[in-house]
């Protein structure tokens, strides 16, 4: 099978495109043909280019969070069948190292091929008018936003929740969550295209906080209450700050991302007098894979694709992701030939 393999860090170009051998499935693992695998800043452009947080061994395959067909069981497995189309993850959830390559405890050797192996219970099955590409992006981001804002932020129907970075990945799939478990949103994106894109998601508001006074529309929204929750994964200097002013006594931030950067300042006194919660958080769970494939299928939840490229052009989806001038997720998918 092909594959792309990092055998050095450094800039997308590290990726080649190589002949590996085709995967056998162990007991209680299928074999997957790929059709779709996205690329993420963190868990794929930092860790290719050497500065992720946790160790990362080499060689690798990137790619956790992969969709495709069954093409082959392994002894053991029920409940899956040659032909179901499926999406799984590739992250290794303990702290302790597993046995074959993989990026230390982060995720096993991944979805950047045209087949993968997987343990079947964990893979969930996609419902019929769900295509993979769409699949695999929902299956991605939004039950880390369910566990995000339903379970440790606690979000009420009624309430106002502030969703930062609201047009990224994780973002769109905060307000749709939000909408989902009845709040009200405010989406807030660097430019108007981006918040017009999730007042078509489902937002009650949108702001651009690259042009507008983040903290003060967000007080005019809510009628000077300000917001229940502020969903957060910027990690920006300057954005947080206004973000955090605009939360109501005993609202709370939860956040999983640090993109701006990760270092903010903290009004302190704020934090006290307006009993604020902060919560850091990230993991969803296999139930909320499915809740969220199944509200795609009932027309309930988008994905925002930006592009969808051969496997060839991982470098190329590489320089997109950082570049940031993207509006959706950069797909792969190995059945694609090079155009």
């Amino acid at each position: 099978m092909k594959a792309m393999v990092v055998r050095e860090f450094g800039p997308p170009n590290v990726m080649r495109l190589e002949e590996l051998p085709d995967p056998t499935p162990g007991p209680g693992e299928v074999v997957i043909r790929v059709h779709a695998v996205s690329v993420n800043r963190t868990l794929d452009t930092v860790v290719r280019a050497g500065k992720f947080k946790r160790r990362v061994t080499l060689p690798l395959v990137l790619g956790v969070d992969p969709a495709g067909v069954i093409v082959e069981l392994g002894s053991g497995v029920s409940g899956r069948k040659v032909g179901d189309r499926v999406v799984t993850s590739m992250r290794v959830q303990s702290e302790a190292a597993a046995d074959g390559p993989q990026l230390g405890s982060v995720h096993a050797w991944g979805g950047y091929a045209e087949y993968i192996t997987a343990r079947a219970e964990a893979t969930t099955m996609v419902p019929d008018g769900v295509d993979l590409a769409t699949a695999h992006v929902i299956a991605r981001h939004a039950p880390t936003a369910f566990h995000l804002l339903r379970d440790r932020a606690k979000l009420a129907p009624g309430e106002w929740v502030l969703v930062m970075g609201a047009a990224g990945a994780l973002g769109s799939a905060g307000v749709q969550v939000a909408k989902f478990l009845g709040a009200r949103v405010i989406a807030a994106a660097g430019a108007d295209q981006r918040a017009k894109l999730c007042l078509d998601l489902g937002a009650d508001a949108g702001v651009n906080y690259r042009t507008q006074d983040l903290t003060a529309e967000a007080m005019r929204i809510t009628q000077d209450k300000g917001v229940d929750v502020v969903f957060e994964n910027i990690g920006d200097p300057e954005l947080f700050p206004k973000a955090f002013a605009a939360i109501a006594r005993n609202g709370r931030l939860v956040t999983t991302g640090g993109h701006g950067g990760g270092i903010v300042p903290l009004d302190v006194n704020q934090l006290y007098l307006k009993q604020i919660t902060v919560i850091g958080a990230t993991g969803h769970s296999h139930a909320d894979i499915a809740l969220s494939l199944q509200a795609a299928a009932e027309g309930r939840f988008k994905a925002i694709i930006a592009c969808i490229l051969p496997l060839s052009q991982a470098p190329l989806a590489h320089e997109l992701v950082e570049s940031r001038a993207t509006l959706g997720k950069v797909v792969l998918d190995p059945t694609r030939p090079v155009s």
